[in-house]
């Protein structure tokens, strides 16, 4: 299903959260909406859910009008198709696991068949041998395939995710991102994540909107967001930035210690060093600017180092 938000506006308190946002999610498309805190992507997937009302706009489903303050249109969200996996998991307490995945089919009194569509569903998230314990019996993990398959079991048109592996462990949420991704390619569906994390968005998604103060600040593929920035903000906010100058910059991994033909040369000292397990990053002293490299070796502070930057590797902001 392709998602069309048109002309989106929304404000709380007088404060406008979004800003006029012309979005467009594709069909299939596993797309992260990436921001700080505040930033409006979890405004931005309720309004697609139904549980936000936009001030003004449209919002549509393929070809089919869900919200239009226009033509006064608002679909419930019980009608969207949409499934929908929480932060907090969201499960009630006093229902075992079968029940908490059946629940939203018994909402809408569609039952046909219900055992073995819940029995499938918790299958797909390796689940089925929990299915008659209650919550408070299972793992953060295992509460979060919980939720998931709650979503699932609908056949919804498109998955949303708020922040769902924030409440998880390092270890965890690493494991999940993994198994989440494959499940999300089986069902074949759409997606739409929403994370402050930028490790979750650049190894799970096919697409990436990052988004800064109720706007669009650049959306396009992990790779292409990671290594052409185009504004200072990407820059800073998803990975390391070392600023040549106040309009140009370059990664730190891109970077050499040792001399490299036709790579520019900037003399550096030792300021800080951090080791990391497999190497250390070494902070930086250039000119008054503070740099971040990657060294196999370790370096001691004040020392005094050349860093070797390839041109093609400098982006222009």
């Amino acid at each position: 299903m392709k998602i069309s938000m048109n002309r989106i506006c929304k404000s709380f308190d007088k404060a406008e959260v979004i800003k006029s946002l012309d979005l467009e999610i594709q069909d299939n498309d596993f797309t992260t909406l990436l921001g700080p805190s505040g930033c409006g992507k979890t405004t931005i997937l309720r309004m697609i859910a139904g549980l936000e009302k936009p001030d003004s706009g449209e919002i549509w489903f393929d070809d089919s009008c869900v919200f239009s303050d226009k033509n006064r249109i608002n679909i419930p969200p019980e009608k969207r198709n949409i499934g929908f996996v929480f932060q907090d998991f969201a499960l009630w307490p006093h229902l075992s696991v079968f029940e908490n995945v059946a629940f939203g089919l018994r909402a809408k009194k569609d039952t046909v068949n219900i055992k073995e569509r819940v029995n499938e569903a918790l299958e797909s998230v390796q689940l089925s041998e929990y299915k008659d314990r209650y919550p408070s019996q299972l793992s953060g993990g295992q509460q979060q395939r919980v939720g998931f398959a709650r979503a699932i079991v609908t056949k919804p048109d498109c998955i949303l995710f708020d922040e769902p592996l924030s409440a998880l462990d390092a270890i965890l949420r690493e494991d999940m991102r993994l198994e989440m991704k494959g499940l999300i390619e089986k069902l074949n569906t759409t997606a739409v994540f929403v994370t402050h994390d930028q490790m979750e968005a650049m190894s799970m998604s096919d697409w990436i909107i990052v988004m800064n103060k109720g706007r669009i600040e650049q959306q396009g593929k992990p790779e292409n967001i990671y290594q052409r920035p185009k504004t200072h903000f990407i820059a800073n906010f998803i990975g390391k930035s070392n600023w040549v100058e106040s309009d140009s910059m370059f990664r730190p991994e891109t970077a050499a210690l040792k001399k490299k033909d036709g790579y520019r040369e900037f003399p550096a000292v030792v300021s800080g060093i951090d080791f990391l397990g497999e190497k250390y990053n070494l902070y930086l002293n250039v000119h008054g600017k503070r740099w971040t490299v990657e060294s196999s070796s370790r370096y001691s502070v004040g020392a005094e180092v050349s860093v070797y930057v390839n041109e093609h590797d400098i982006v222009t902001i």
